[in-house]
């Protein structure tokens, strides 16, 4: 095994463009490590990402946040502004693993694994998030929606790294949420989880995003479900309309961790409730 540690992202997908075996982008190591030590997986060559400086940086401009790709939950949940304006995807970052695991996890790691129940990746989607992807001769931006195509699989070229992520500006009337179901009360895997972003006007939601995960391949984002509260000031009525959406949108698997019916029920739940959240957030009464 080889192992690479560039200095800019472009020499770091230049030595992925290289390489004829395979090949993993090392940032928090949570996953590769354990998959390495399992004998689940055996790289040809490690890039190591953490000496990039854009991967580590945090930084906001007229637009929006940018977040490196090798920034870690640990980083995010310390982030003052951030956990101001986008709360949600923070929260939602910092429910991945253990402290230790805070430490060294990456929410670029955690969509690229491309786990159904990942726990940033709703989040990210519902806050209109994109990926800065870098490649060997180009970079291009993808909304985050578009990159995990199923379970363990991405739309990344063999020679693409994710950069950063980029979270728009925000309004004052807005607000975000994420909530999952779990089996235990920590550090486990999500069986359900909603991730809703949304803004008001004069105390009426304007605008809204609604993303469910674990009750698909990926991430799904449910337009029905922001539909169903937009024009409203979050009623009884165009609640159950929106968790009506989300159950309608389900399409799980059934487990030892939860049923079809299970999980198609608590979505409605769960995005009922991070709704509420999200418009308390937003300046909602």
């Amino acid at each position: 095994m080889r192992y690479e540690a560039p200095k800019t992202t472009k020499e770091a997908a230049t030595f992925l463009k290289k390489e004829k075996g395979a090949a993993f982008i090392l940032a928090g190591g949570t996953d590769l490590l354990v998959k390495m030590k399992l004998g689940l997986s055996e790289p040809d060559l490690v890039v190591d990402i953490k000496k990039i400086p854009a991967m580590n940086a945090i930084s906001h401009s007229a637009t929006g946040s940018k977040i490196g790709g090798a920034v870690s939950g640990a980083e995010l949940g310390e982030h003052k502004g951030l956990c101001k304006t986008w709360p949600g995807v923070v929260e939602a970052t910092n429910l991945i693993g253990s402290d230790q695991i805070q430490s060294r996890a990456t929410m670029v790691g955690n969509l690229c694994n491309a786990s159904p129940a990942a726990d940033s990746v709703p989040a990210m989607i519902a806050a209109g998030a994109k990926a800065i992807v870098v490649g060997s001769t180009k970079r291009r931006t993808v909304p985050i929606e578009k990159i995990v195509t199923g379970p363990g699989q991405t739309s990344l070229a063999d020679d693409e790294v994710i950069e950063a992520i980029t979270l728009p500006k925000r309004g004052k009337k807005a607000g975000d949420a994420y909530l999952r179901f779990i089996p235990r009360t920590e550090m486990d895997i999500a069986v359900v989880s909603a991730g809703v972003n949304l803004t008001l006007e004069r105390g009426v939601v304007k605008t809204a995003r609604i993303c469910l995960g674990a009750v698909a391949p990926t991430a799904i984002l449910v337009p029905a479900a922001a539909k169903a509260i937009i024009g409203t000031k979050l009623d009884d009525e165009a609640l159950e309309k929106l968790a009506a959406a989300c159950s309608a949108a389900c399409n799980p698997i059934d487990d030892k961790r939860g049923t079809i019916e299970y999980r198609v029920r608590v979505a409605g739940v769960l995005a009922k409730r991070a709704a509420k959240i999200a418009f308390q957030r937003a300046g909602g009464v």
